[in-house]
């Protein structure tokens, strides 16, 4: 018998949608956790590692991230468009390999423009985020694997060990470099080859995890119905793979739908493009202070030690993580949007603040302000764009909203550089921090119209299945689910 708090904990934080869910949640989530690991590692030492090889100026380092975002931009865009009709777990394997291969190369070589060929052409994270094709596709695999009313609590999960790997990636790189210096003797750069290696090992287990995938995470391949209604905690069962079913949906369709590029719909655009510019200005921001360029900021201006900055951004994405966890209990409470927006401002005005303090204590303070409500958007985010958008557009909506973001993001980090060339680094964070608060103004005023969510799918309630309720109960569940999930939006079905 388990205790009635526990199983109130085990419901209330989200883990009983993940496990309901079944195995392809839990592997695309441990794919995406390991991810970010090498994603932290490459996010604390990337600009550091480029400042330390001959003839690298602040403006080459600054070109470099801009240059390496604008190739996620086509890569991601190329391969979200194309993932359904290619296949969703194909098109991941193939960005592991390309994760592996950068990797690889980051770990043996020093020319700057072979790097350079190696961060464009394959997936390096320049700025500690997740921009190439995976999250796009994953996000996708998720809304197509859960039902509206746990979607946001298993994208809730998919942010939160998410950023608990970019925590554990950071505090190794920083430990692994002090010590291989101190300890070894090891040269600064040879000691930041090394921590490139573990972007390869978790390259690999990105392979294992999506060659380990169902059909069930293609376009349009249904999950098996559930018969009975069973509680999670006492017997979580994984939802058997459909292994029949396949192949992707798209080679199922009849000859004269199938396109290799996805279509989205007018109806889809008039509401996304509202979105899509606020998102833009928020990956502007973020691509102007991005947290490898935020780590450089740091050291330049305390000249603290990589274990001692180590530790601090672990500590920030630990907070972020155990933050994250309430993400999906808030927005069933108070909505998508306010969750999204209400926890980023307080991130926002940290950035804004973060050049003032002449001290490294409130400096740290500010960091860690930022970091940890950084992510709590994230989640609901993504439930909202699956809400609004047709199941078949998902993959290319969401792939579109990476991409844009992405454009966003890489006319930032070139300022910055020429910035921090003109001992004006600091105007960056002023800039970063004001486009923030914009978004986020901006957003909060969208969504005083009404927005229509799930429109395309239905919300069921299990218990009135189960009871055999009439279909004026299951449109009241419908109705009361919308309620929940968005207050200040249309509640029509």
């Amino acid at each position: 018998m388990v205790p009635r708090p526990l199983t109130l904990l085990y419901h209330e934080s989200g883990l009983a949608a993940v496990t309901s869910t079944g195995r392809d949640a839990v592997l695309i989530i441990l794919a995406r956790s390991t991810r970010m690991m090498a994603y932290g590692s490459s996010s604390l030492i990337l600009s550091l590692f480029l400042a330390s090889l001959p003839d690298v100026s602040d403006a080459r380092i600054g070109l470099f991230m801009t240059l390496t975002l604008a190739g996620d931009v086509v890569l991601s865009l190329a391969l979200t468009l194309t993932a359904d009709r290619l296949g969703r777990r194909r098109t991941l394997l193939l960005g592991a390999f390309l994760m592996i291969t950068s990797g690889t190369i980051f770990a043996l070589c020093e020319n700057y423009w072979i790097l350079l060929l190696a961060a464009v052409l394959g997936v390096l994270s320049a700025t500690g985020g997740d921009f190439g094709p995976f999250r796009a596709i994953e996000e996708s695999v998720i809304s197509e694997l859960t039902q509206p009313e746990t979607r946001a609590d298993v994208l809730v999960w998919y942010v939160t060990t998410a950023s608990l790997g970019s925590s554990v990636g950071i505090e190794l790189a920083g430990r692994v470099i002090e010590r291989l210096r101190s300890s070894h003797g090891w040269e600064l750069v040879d000691a930041y080859h090394a921590c490139f290696w573990s972007y390869v090992v978790m390259g690999l287990v990105n392979v294992c995890c999506n060659l380990s995938l169902s059909s069930r995470c293609e376009l349009g391949v249904p999950a098996p119905e559930k018969e009975t209604t069973v509680d999670p905690i006492e017997a979580a069962p994984f939802i058997p793979l459909s292994e029949s079913a396949a192949g992707t949906a798209a080679d199922q369709l009849p000859k004269q739908e199938r396109r290799w590029l996805a279509q989205i719909s007018r109806e889809t655009k008039s509401i996304m493009i509202a979105l899509w510019s606020l998102l833009m200005v928020d990956a502007l921001a973020d691509g102007i202070t991005s947290m490898s360029l935020t780590t450089y900021y740091v050291d330049r201006k305390f000249q603290v030690s990589k274990s001692t900055l180590g530790d601090v951004l672990s500590a920030s994405y630990f907070l972020c993580t155990v933050s994250t966890i309430f993400a999906g209990p808030l927005s069933r409470r108070i909505g998508l949007v306010n969750t999204m927006v209400f926890t980023h401002i307080p991130s926002s005005a940290a950035v804004l603040f973060f050049p003032f303090p002449a001290t490294l204590a409130p400096t740290f303070a500010l960091l860690m302000l930022r970091i940890g409500l950084n992510n709590m958007d994230q989640a609901p985010r993504a439930a909202l764009i699956a809400a609004v958008v047709r199941p078949e557009e998902r993959t290319a909506v969401m792939g579109i909203t990476s991409m844009l973001r992405t454009v966003a993001a890489t006319t930032g980090p070139t300022v910055t550089g020429l910035l921090a060339e003109g001992d004006k680094f600091w105007i960056a964070f002023i800039v970063a921090g004001a486009l923030r608060l914009a978004y986020d103004i901006g957003l909060f005023a969208m969504f005083q119209l009404d927005i229509k969510l799930h429109r395309h799918e239905a919300v069921r309630s299990e218990n009135t299945e189960a009871e055999g309720g009439s279909d004026d109960t299951e449109e009241d569940t419908v109705h009361g689910e919308l309620r929940r999930l968005s207050p200040r939006s249309s509640i029509s079905a």
